[in-house]
């Protein structure tokens, strides 16, 4: 599977090879990173939990800070599962 993960940051403008003006989404597509890799072996599923924006350490929730300790990255991300 293919995709581009990122935040819409706002709508804007361009024009096209006619010269009519076409409306465009801006979107900023910031660094991934993976997070938990579940398997079929071990878990009986496959999945991937992908880490996509930093939060701020007292926006995290506890049990949320254990679960990013054990990934070794030194910051606490937004994450879809």
């Amino acid at each position: 599977m293919k995709f581009i993960l990122g935040k819409k940051i706002g709508m804007t403008q361009v024009f096209n090879e006619q010269g009519k003006i076409v409306p465009v989404t801006l979107i900023e597509a910031g660094p991934c990173f993976v997070i938990q890799n579940r398997t079929k072996e071990k878990d009986n599923y496959e999945a991937v939990q992908i880490g996509f924006e930093e939060m701020k350490e007292s926006k995290t929730k506890k049990p949320q800070k254990g679960h990013f300790k054990k990934t070794n990255l030194e910051k606490n991300f937004r994450y879809l599962r």
